[in-house]
């Protein structure tokens, strides 16, 4: 086994929202059955004080740490940050990962089956939003039995999932760890969001969606992921890992197949996403963080969001995230000083761009777990 695993974990499956009482999405449209697929690890406490919802960035799934099998040697997708002795500490939290509601990784999304045909939901799926994600997972909370959560916990797109938690359910969340996020997309964000998705629609593959059970989009996703793989690194991590380095030592190879490292590391990145990825659910998951907007949980804007809340919040950036650049968790600090919440907020000096918190960090992780311990025995104390 890979020694970098944790050990053996299970994915399992949640289903609920069935007919006549599905599950009423933002849009107003009705879904249901809904699955989710999750996985679990470390023990829950008998009095259920140590869950930790860690929620995933875009394109990650529920398997946040640990291995499969002991041939699938694969370790989750955090595994420097979930597990025994680490900032999330297996052996003292009970930790809960699952994958999106529209996502392609056990949770029902377009390439489900769609019960009243038989055949993939394609784009007759409804679109999604961050909330109702959101809202799909606590159902999942509920069937655990936990009526109240010690921390969620997630980067990027899974920021924006531990803000709509905190703005939907306050009273279920005690401490709150948003990592590399923001509580709206600018314009630039979605115009990049928009390119990837332009990307898919183009490729003569993808049919309006129906494309399962011949041709993918493969091309089309590729591209998608190329593109936003760039915006998820930075101009000084590039320059270090690529700088202007060439395939061939010799001479420009004067010819457009990839001639740089860093065309062919992107080719390289696009052709394994596609492996692993259903593209409806790239674009479903790009419109749902565009569309998610904090100012929607309040009429008063970004700080009623939070009205009435008494969660505990641990606020993260880093210096050279040029996607969800650093003023935008200071915007999201100001409005959580606003409400008298607790906020801790540290912004981490990384070359690294806005991957840097899937990253190993000393800095992070020391400020995870000391979060984490604090809320921890605060609850224990009765706090």
């Amino acid at each position: 086994m890979n020694t970098a695993c944790l050990g053996l974990v299970q994915k399992r499956f949640f289903t609920f929202a069935e007919p006549p009482h599905e599950l009423v999405l933002e849009s107003g449209e009705r879904l249901g059955p809904v699955t989710i697929a999750y996985e679990t690890l470390g023990a829950l406490a008998p009095d259920k004080g140590n869950a930790i919802l860690v929620v995933h960035a875009l394109t990650g799934d529920s398997h946040v740490a640990g291995c499969y099998t002991k041939e699938d040697a694969r370790p989750g997708w955090w595994e420097i940050m979930v597990g025994p002795g680490k900032a999330i500490d297996t052996e003292r939290y009970f930790v809960i990962c699952a994958n999106v509601l529209g996502g392609c990784m056990g949770s029902t999304g377009p390439s489900s089956i769609n019960p009243a045909t038989g055949r993939p939901y394609g784009l007759s799926f409804p679109l999604v939003t961050i909330g109702d994600m959101v809202t799909a997972q606590k159902a999942l909370v509920d069937h655990l039995g936990i009526s109240r959560l010690l921390a969620v916990v997630g980067g990027s797109v899974g920021g924006m999932q531990v803000l709509a938690w905190c703005a939907r359910y306050p009273e279920m969340v005690r401490g709150a760890i948003p990592l590399a996020t923001t509580p709206r997309h600018s314009a630039q964000s979605i115009a990049f969001n928009e390119v990837a998705r332009q990307a898919i629609m183009a490729d003569p593959h993808w049919r309006g969606g129906d494309y399962y059970g011949g041709a993918k989009p493969d091309l089309g996703l590729a591209v998608a992921r190329m593109i936003g793989h760039i915006t998820y690194l930075s101009n000084e991590s590039m320059r270090r890992k690529f700088g202007r380095q060439l395939r061939s030592r010799d001479a420009l190879s004067f010819h457009f197949d990839a001639g740089f490292e860093v065309e062919s590391y992107l080719r390289y990145q696009g052709n394994k996403f596609v492996e692993r990825f259903d593209a409806n659910s790239f674009l479903y998951l790009t419109k749902a963080a565009d569309y998610f907007d904090l100012d929607d949980y309040a009429a008063t804007g970004l700080a009623g969001a939070f009205k009435g809340s008494r969660t505990s919040f641990l606020v993260v950036a880093f210096t050279s995230d040029w996607l969800y650049p650093t003023g935008q968790s200071r915007a999201l600090v100001q409005a959580l000083k606003r409400n008298g919440l607790e906020v801790s907020f540290c912004e981490i000096q990384s070359d690294w761009g806005h991957d840097a918190f899937l990253l190993p960090n000393e800095r992070l992780h020391t400020l995870v777990a000391a979060f984490l311990s604090r809320i921890f025995r605060e609850g224990l104390a009765g706090e």
